[in-house]
């Protein structure tokens, strides 16, 4: 394959402790990959070993058809052609917005004046060229956040990697700066990589992702895949709102507390005890008692703006997770009718 990004067998230790342990995949010319996990499961060490800040100990890296990392391999970061942005921005305090995109440019030799004019088209891509004159002090964060992508796109960058890059702004700037780092991304024509711990702005913006755990990836495909068809317990449990069960499967339906209801599941799964995890909008909440229902009793409720959230434990121990537009009472009890299932593979 060439173009875009490749990384096979990617391993950094360290202290005895694998921080990226035996990573592969594949990312294609100008797609938005996200990876998506908690603190600590390695994935701002892999996006440095992408970047060439460290160098890895086994496993090979080629950008856009070129190996810059493996076997008597190590190019330099400023040789990548890639664009970093920090979750601080790293903006120089004492310059201009146009300064500072224009800072690479000068830095790889070009005259200050024809800098500061081959700036002024990727100030424009990020809608910043009527504030070129300002000091990032004197910016809203989202502001600041679009010049360190303006100086990316300034640097040359074909491949831009992005370490949590909405992480200090407000919950309501997140979702503006969501759409306008999509944007971004559509008409930079690069490659991305964009790590995140927030599971809903990962989905929202990847057109695939990968969910990462103690420095591997546990699952790789896109968000609705992902969704709809986790791999294993972790994966479910970490994406989305649900309840994983213990069911009995066979001939396309489960069944749970002696009710049957159909179930998706991968090619030759086996007839027998499985695991399903139910999604809250698969679970239809009844007026009252009928055939093919469950019923319940209310543990919990959480209100999540718009709709309410709810335990409801069966009477067989199962605890599901309901969303309903009208609050539920702790205690109440619920009939309730699964409309399908997941069976997770294994």
């Amino acid at each position: 394959m060439d173009g875009g990004i490749e990384v096979h067998e990617l391993g950094k230790t360290y202290a005895g402790t694998p921080a990226v342990d035996g990573v592969s995949f594949h990312i294609a010319p100008r797609e938005l990959f996200v990876i998506v996990g908690e603190s600590g499961c390695g994935k701002s060490t892999l996006l440095r070993l992408i970047a060439g800040l460290d160098a890895p100990d086994r496993g090979t890296i080629r950008l856009h058809g070129e190996t810059v990392a493996g076997a008597g391999v190590m190019v330099s970061p400023e040789a990548r052609e890639t664009g970093f942005v920090f979750q601080s921005y790293a903006l120089w305090p004492h310059m201009s917005v146009r300064d500072n995109v224009a800072f690479p440019l000068q830095a790889a030799g070009m005259a200050r004046k024809a800098a500061a004019e081959a700036a002024e088209p990727h100030l424009r891509t990020v809608s910043l060229d009527g504030l070129a004159e300002r000091r990032p002090e004197a910016l809203s964060g989202g502001q600041r956040q679009r010049v360190a992508l303006a100086r990316c796109l300034a640097g040359g960058a074909r491949t831009i990697l992005m370490d949590e890059p909405l992480a200090n702004l407000d919950p309501h700037l997140r979702a503006t700066m969501e759409r306008e780092l999509l944007g971004f991304h559509r008409s930079s024509g690069a490659t991305t990589i964009y790590i995140t711990h927030d599971q809903r702005e990962a989905m929202a913006l990847a057109d695939r992702m990968a969910v990462m755990r103690n420095g591997r990836f546990l699952q790789v495909g896109t968000p609705q895949e992902i969704y709809d068809r986790p791999r294993s317990r972790e994966v479910a449990e970490f994406i989305g709102h649900g309840a994983v069960v213990p069911v009995r499967y066979g001939d396309h339906m489960a069944e749970l507390d002696g009710v049957r209801f159909p179930a998706e599941a991968t090619a030759g799964q086996a007839p027998g005890d499985a695991l399903a995890i139910l999604r809250p909008e698969a679970i239809e909440i009844l007026p009252g008692a009928e055939p093919g229902a469950l019923t319940g009793t209310v543990r919990e409720t959480f209100y999540r703006g718009g709709t309410w959230e709810a335990e409801l434990e069966l009477a067989g121990g199962a605890v599901l997770t309901l969303s309903h537009g009208a609050p539920l009472v702790p205690g109440q009890g619920v009939c309730v009718r699964i409309r399908h299932g997941w069976i997770l593979p294994g």
